[in-house]
């Protein structure tokens, strides 16, 4: 029990180490504030921080920030009750809207191999967005290979998510609410000012209610897989972020803790699994499917078939990414591997894959396969399989989320 309550100050000490940091601008050279007090002052302030939308193409009426049950709003889709205040005022964890982007080259010099990195391709332009940044601002607006994105992760529930930022034709950005829906980030669209859940990406409340984004595939990979398939891409910045943070630490220490449990989190655990397993989960209109991580590890590298909707997937894994979320060094935190999901056939061809080394080998033709998808050696060399559109989180936060999910633990 002390080491549980041991736990639960640290992450009460992580939060008010965020929410004080957000009036902190400039270089990266200082670290944030610690006074809780100053964040509790400025939470008061909300109402008077925020513009009236006014955006041509979409409706215009209240603010769900200012009041959540304005009788304007279309009927929620979630009780606005249980939403609840994470601490920080609107954009107090703020959101990367310039973001700068660096060399590989460059990156490597504050970044360790076995830090987790996001990884965005559209239309062959790819982007990385370190976790130890985006910890620390939640949400980059961004546009790659032409489309207007939102990168997003939530700490809570370790869900790193890519969203389209085009909201019924119009392009808008996305903010931090500094609310929670079941330990998960609640953004805004800054347009209309409705609210929107991280995990699942529908607006839940206001103008927007019941409009869904649309996901755009991405997932974490360590920063040494990442430099070293991806030798052209770009990098998101540390130190062009437009504020100061200890990037590479982790304010959430101990979270990621495999017997805790959630934080924050105003909702029933599933007891199907404990409330900390780290998923891989897929949903699609009909069906939703979480394989419990630990069932995917084993050894250096391994592979796990598995199929949704009829359609049969890989799930690849691979030693070598830290956890984010454990130690306050990201970058030494336990290994927790990377992962990436594809469909089992390409041009038609079903595949069987294994594993081989840290990489994967096909039974079909022998060609050996990346943790990207990637044919790197072998007759089929160049050719790419079919990303599987993923997120990779705790068992607690995606069961809230979808409580008809399928669990896989073996």
């Amino acid at each position: 029990m002390r080491t549980t309550n041991l736990k639960l100050a640290s992450m009460v000490v992580g939060l008010a180490l965020v929410a004080a940091a957000c009036g902190s601008t400039g270089d990266n050279s200082s670290s944030p504030e610690t006074d809780a007090e100053s964040a509790t002052s400025t939470a008061a302030g909300v109402e008077d921080s925020v513009d009236e939308p006014n955006v041509d193409g979409l409706p215009e009426g209240p603010s769900a920030l200012r009041d959540r049950t304005n009788e304007a709003f279309p009927d929620p889709l979630i009780d606005p009750n249980d939403i609840l205040s994470g601490g920080p005022p609107p954009d107090g964890i703020p959101p990367i809207d310039d973001p700068v982007f660096v060399a590989i080259s460059e990156a490597d010099e504050w970044l360790s191999d076995t830090e987790p990195i996001l990884v965005v391709d559209v239309g062959g332009e790819v982007r990385g967005y370190p976790i130890q940044i985006l910890m620390w601002h939640e949400i980059v607006n961004d546009t790659v290979g032409g489309v207007p994105l939102a990168v997003t992760y939530c700490p809570l529930c370790n869900s790193a998510i890519t969203f389209e930022r085009t909201v019924r034709g119009v392009e808008t950005t996305f903010g931090t609410s500094g609310s929670l829906y079941f330990a998960n980030l609640v953004m805004y669209d800054r347009a209309t000012e409705s609210l929107w859940n991280q995990l699942d990406g529908r607006s839940v409340v206001g103008l927007l209610t019941g409009d869904r984004l649309t996901i755009v595939p991405s997932a974490t990979v360590s920063w040494a897989d990442f430099k070293e398939s991806r030798p052209d891409a770009e990098v998101l910045d540390r130190n062009n972020t437009g504020a100061s943070r200890p990037y590479g630490t982790n304010p959430y220490t101990g979270l990621d803790d495999p017997n805790g449990q959630p934080f924050l989190f105003n909702g029933d655990v599933d007891v199907r699994a404990k409330a900390m397993q780290r998923v891989v989960a897929i949903e699609t209109e009909t069906e939703a499917v979480a394989w419990a991580l630990d069932g995917l590890v084993d050894g250096e590298a391994a592979v796990t078939v598995g199929e949704i909707d009829d359609a049969p997937l890989s799930i690849f894994w691979k030693a070598g990414e830290s956890s984010a979320l454990e130690q306050q060094d990201i970058a030494a935190g336990r290994d927790v591997g990377t992962v990436g999901v594809f469909s089992s056939v390409l041009d038609g061809q079903a595949f069987t894959f294994s594993p081989e080394g840290q990489g994967f080998v096909d039974q079909e033709t022998g060609t050996t396969w990346n943790v990207f998808g990637d044919a790197v050696e072998g007759p089929l060399a160049g050719s790419s399989l079919e990303p599987v559109t993923f997120v990779r989180t705790f068992w607690f936060s995606w069961a809230a989320f979808r409580p008809d999910t399928d669990l896989i633990e073996g």
